[in-house]
């Protein structure tokens, strides 16, 4: 295993010119020695171009690679050590399950005792004992995924194990098993897993550590907490939630905010000039009719079992509420008062978390 640190930018073009040309835009991003990290995103962001520069598969058009404070950028995967699991199945079908388990360790000339053990301990772990002995061809491409995820995790001694998007093909109903298959390895074997998704669901579960990505930038890395609760980028807040975060435009004399015509105070000092305030659907409640807070219209309820969800208009923008299943909840064209300053209301300038 190792610390991997990336201080570098990427482009596909020979001489870029703008922050449009690059793939990567200017990043520092460490991984920690054994840490479990998720890269989130949505297509087209970076996440498998940041994947491919650690793996070796890509070398960066700027700047460096770092496994241990070693610079890497000319070295190939094999020679980083890397272990890479691709969004669908790199197996062989003509060998058995374990076979296909053992092959990375023979190859690195792995005596038989010891071989069988480790691939039993990661068979065990995955659900794959009891088709030790079967073959690969005659498997599901979810099956066969699962073989590759173990391909990746059966070397103890590698730097790292990238994911790129694995469960692409898996069954909907497995990939909850699997995330959690993922999560427990990580405890036990404390291997650098690195997994890039667009699935939040996917990151907040399997991850100790996201890094937010949009158009070529990690705008934030943080604990899925910190994400969900201070997410630093407009782009986090709308992102990560389901469903995601509330934005209202307001303008800021210092202390007071004006949205939708309606003054209110803003909770603490604030920069003079036009903000953005984020508040999660989960931080929002109704305020009895008439009190403080601001006025907004009901568009649609809905009960979706495990709570309500409140579609309101509050001048020409969308707020979403989200309440428990207990409450009573009102009827389209009411109108209702959000508390929208509470304490987890963000400001954003410029889409960037103001401290």
């Amino acid at each position: 295993m190792a610390r991997i640190e990336l201080k570098l930018a990427h482009a596909y073009l020979p001489n870029p010119q703008s922050d449009d040309d690059y793939a990567l835009l200017p990043l520092d991003l460490c991984f920690a020695d054994g840490g479990a990290y998720a890269l989130l995103g949505p297509s087209g962001c970076g996440k498998s171009t940041m994947l491919n520069l650690i793996s070796g598969l890509l070398a960066p058009s700027h700047g460096d690679v770092r496994f241990d404070g070693q610079v890497v950028n000319a070295q190939t995967p094999q020679q980083r050590n890397i272990a890479q699991v691709f969004q669908f199945p790199v197996i062989y079908d003509t060998m058995t399950v374990g076979q296909n388990l053992a092959f990375p360790l023979k190859n690195r000339g792995w005596d038989a005792a010891r071989t069988r053990k480790r691939v039993g301990e990661i068979a065990e772990m995955l659900g794959l004992s009891a088709s030790l002995n079967q073959r690969a061809a005659g498997l599901s491409a979810d099956q066969k995924q699962i073989i590759s995820l173990g391909r990746g995790l059966v070397r103890p001694d590698v730097s790292a194990v990238l994911f790129d998007e694995p469960l692409t093909v898996i069954d909907p109903h497995l990939k909850w098993q699997l995330r959690r298959m993922l999560k427990q390895i990580h405890h036990e074997l404390k291997l650098t897993l690195i997994y890039v998704t667009h699935d939040q669901v996917e990151a907040l579960t399997f991850a100790d550590e996201v890094v937010g990505m949009s158009r070529g930038r990690a705008v934030q890395v943080g604990t899925p907490e910190a994400l969900f609760e201070r997410p630093a980028h407009t782009f986090v807040g709308h992102f990560i939630g389901s469903p995601g975060m509330n934005f209202l435009p307001v303008r800021s004399d210092g202390q007071h905010i004006e949205v939708a015509g309606e003054r209110l105070d803003g909770g603490r000092r604030l920069p003079v000039g036009d903000l953005t305030l984020g508040v999660r659907p989960e931080y929002l409640s109704l305020l009895p009719s008439g009190g403080d807070g601001l006025g907004a219209q009901v568009t649609r309820v809905q009960d979706v079992g495990t709570y309500g969800l409140i579609s309101c208009t509050v001048g020409a923008h969308s707020v979403k509420v989200r309440v428990s299943p207990d409450q009573a909840l009102p009827g389209v064209g009411d109108s209702v008062r959000l508390d929208v300053v509470n304490a987890h209301s963000c400001y954003y300038q410029n889409e960037e978390l103001l401290p």
